[in-house]
C-alpha cells in the first residue's frame, strides 16, 4: 500500500526538473527527461503519482486558494477594520490578470495536468513491458487515479475560468487549453466550453473503467471509483445535466457499505464530541469519499489563517474576515454546523471586536499539540455535496418532493435534536437550496461558482467593527468578473494563442 500521507518525504526527483515551466503550460528548454530514466517500472509510475497527489497539496489549491478565494469574492465574509488586506483585492473585486492568488490557481492546476500528461504519455509502454498479472491490475490502478486527478483538475479550471454552461451555447464560449500529452507539441489555444467539459467526462469515463468499486471507501487519500463519479455527478449539475446528476449522486448516496452523511445524534469521543464536530476536528468521517491526507511533517497550506491568525501572538484571533451576518442568519442553535463551523473568540483589535469566529479549519487536533495552527486536510468531494446536487437536479425537473426529501435527509443529519421538516415548491426551491448550500458548505469554494452558475449577483450590508471598502458592494449578476481572468503571463507567452475573458479587459 502507498503511503501518500508521506508524500513530501517521498521526493519525486525524476520529475522535479521536467514540470518546471516558463508558463503554465510550456516547458523550458533542457526540461526534457528521457523516457527511460523516468517511468521504467512499476516504482517509477507509483512516484509519478505521488508526485500528483503531492501537487494537489499546494496552496494553490485546496489548502487554500481555491477552497477560500471564491466564498470571500462572494457574500459569506466581511473584511475586519484594520485586516492585513490578505486577498484585498478578490474581496474587493480589484484584481487584475497579474493577481497572484489567481495565477497560483491557474498554474496549480497546470501542474497537476502536466504531471497527469507526464504519466499517460508513458503508460501504455510500460504496461507493455510488465508479465505479473499483479503489476498489470496495479498499473491500472494508478492509471485510473491519474485519469481521475486531470478530469477534476480540468473541472476546477472550467469553473474558475470559465463562463457558466449553457448547452445552447456551450459550442461557441471560451473553455480551456486542453492539453492530452506532455510530450506532444499541442496548440496553446483554448477549446470551446462545450469540448471542454466533454474531455472531461471522457477522462473520467477511462478512470471509471479501471478504478475497481473494491476500492472505495470513506477517508480516502487515493482517487477511487467513487471520487470519479463524484466529480461527474458535479460536472453534470454545471452542465445542467439533471438526470445524469441524479444517476450519479443516487449512485453514491446508495452506496452504504462506504459512505454515510456524518451525523450530530452520535458521539464518538469520550467527552462527548459528535460526527459533525470530529468531521472538521480529526478531518475524518463517514461522508469523505476523497480527502488529501495530512501527517504531522506533511500537509499543505493554513485553511483557517485568515480567519483566526491566533499564531499572531499566540493570545488573541486578528482574523482578517468575519462571517457575514446574512450567512450566520442561516444557523439555528440546534444546527450542529453552528457549533462547529462558528464560535465568539475574543480578538485582538483594539476596537475589540465581539463576532463569531469561523473555526472550521481551526486545526486538525493531532497537529495543535505541535503548534500547527489553522491546518486542516481539505475534503474536496464528500457526500453531502451529492445530496445537495441531487436534490437541486430534482427541482430543476420539477420533482419537488424528491428535492425536499434530500434537503430534510441533510439537514436532519446536522440537527442535534428533534426532526426537521423541509418542503420546497417552484417558487421557493432555489432560494432553499442556496441556503442550504451555504449552511453545509460554508467557506468550501462553492458560493461564487454558485451563483454564476444560477445567474445570481449579492450585495453585502455592513456591520460592525469592519472596514468601509468593499462592505457595501453590490454585483449584479453579469459581472465579467464572475469569471477569473487568464493570467496575462499565459497571454502573452511565446507561441501563446489564448483569448482573454472579459475580466482581463477591465
Amino acid at each position: 500500500m502507498r503511503n501518500t500521507y508521506n508524500i513530501f518525504a517521498k521526493a519525486v526527483a525524476v520529475i522535479a526538473a521536467v514540470l518546471m515551466m516558463n508558463s503554465c503550460l510550456e516547458k523550458m528548454p533542457g526540461d526534457y527527461i528521457p523516457e527511460e530514466e523516468a517511468m521504467v517500472s512499476l516504482d517509477g509510475a507509483e512516484q509519478i503519482v505521488t508526485g500528483i497527489y503531492t501537487a494537489y497539496m499546494g496552496g494553490g489549491l485546496y489548502s487554500g486558494y481555491l477552497t477560500i478565494l471564491p466564498d470571500i469574492q462572494a457574500d459569506l465574509v466581511m473584511a475586519v477594520e484594520g485586516n492585513s488586506n490578505t486577498y484585498g483585492e478578490i474581496y474587493q473585486w480589484t484584481f487584475r490578470p497579474t493577481n497572484s492568488e489567481i495565477t497560483s490557481v491557474y498554474a496549480g492546476l497546470y501542474k497537476v495536468i502536466g504531471r497527469c500528461n507526464f504519466y499517460l504519455d508513458q503508460v501504455e509502454e510500460l504496461r507493455a513491458k510488465l508479465q505479473s498479472d499483479d503489476a498489470i491490475k496495479t498499473l491500472d490502478q494508478y492509471t485510473g487515479e491519474v485519469y481521475c486527478a486531470r478530469a477534476l483538475a480540468y473541472s476546477e479550471l472550467i469553473k474558475c475560468f470559465c463562463e457558466a454552461y449553457d448547452p445552447a451555447t456551450a459550442e461557441n464560449k471560451l473553455g480551456v487549453v486542453l492539453r492530452s500529452s506532455y510530450f506532444k507539441d499541442e496548440p496553446v489555444k483554448r477549446a470551446n466550453l462545450k469540448d471542454s467539459y466533454e474531455f472531461v467526462i471522457k477522462d473520467l469515463d477511462k478512470a471509471m473503467e479501471l478504478l475497481e468499486n473494491e476500492g472505495n471507501g470513506y477517508d480516502s487519500p487515493y482517487f477511487t471509483e467513487a471520487a470519479a463519479r463524484a466529480v461527474r455527478a458535479r460536472v453534470a449539475l454545471y452542465m445542467k445535466d439533471w438526470n445524469t446528476a441524479i444517476e450519479y449522486a443516487t449512485g453514491l448516496i446508495n452506496e452504504t457499505d462506504h459512505f454515510e452523511l456524518s451525523s450530530a445524534a452520535y458521539t464518538v469521543t469520550s467527552d462527548g464530541m459528535n460526527e459533525i464536530d470530529y468531521l472538521w476536528h480529526y478531518d475524518s468521517g463517514y461522508e469523505n469519499i476523497w480527502r488529501i491526507g495530512y501527517t504531522q511533517t506533511s500537509y499543505g497550506g493554513a485553511l483557517g489563517q485568515v480567519f483566526l491568525n491566533f499564531n499572531n501572538d499566540y493570545t488573541y484571533y486578528y482574523p482578517d474576515y468575519v462571517p457575514a451576518q446574512s450567512a450566520l442568519n442561516l444557523y439555528t442553535s440546534n444546527d450542529a454546523r453552528n457549533g462547529a463551523y462558528f464560535a465568539d473568540l475574543s480578538t485582538g483589535y483594539s476596537h475589540q471586536l465581539t463576532w463569531p469566529l469561523l473555526i472550521k479549519y481551526y486545526g486538525n487536533v493531532s497537529m495543535l499539540s505541535l503548534y500547527i495552527y489553522h491546518v486542516n486536510m481539505p475534503k474536496p468531494l464528500r457526500l453531502a455535496e451529492q445530496y445537495l446536487i441531487r436534490a437541486e437536479a430534482y427541482c430543476n425537473l420539477g420533482n419537488y418532493s424528491a428535492g425536499s426529501a434530500d434537503l430534510a435527509a441533510l439537514r436532519n443529519s446536522r440537527t442535534l435534536s428533534g426532526s426537521v421538516n423541509v418542503s420546497v415548491n417552484e417558487s421557493n426551491w432555489l432560494d432553499a437550496i442556496s441556503d442550504e448550500r451555504v449552511r453545509e458548505l460554508y467557506m468550501e469554494g462553492h458560493r461564487l461558482h454558485d451563483l454564476k452558475r444560477w445567474g445570481r449577483g449579492f450585495e453585502r450590508t455592513p456591520q460592525a467593527s469592519v472596514q468601509s471598502e468593499g462592505s457595501k458592494l453590490k454585483i449584479e449578476a453579469d459581472d465579467p468578473r464572475f469569471v477569473w481572468p487568464i493570467p496575462k503571463h499565459e497571454i502573452e507567452a511565446p507561441g501563446s494563442e489564448i483569448e482573454g475573458n472579459a475580466s482581463n479587459r477591465l
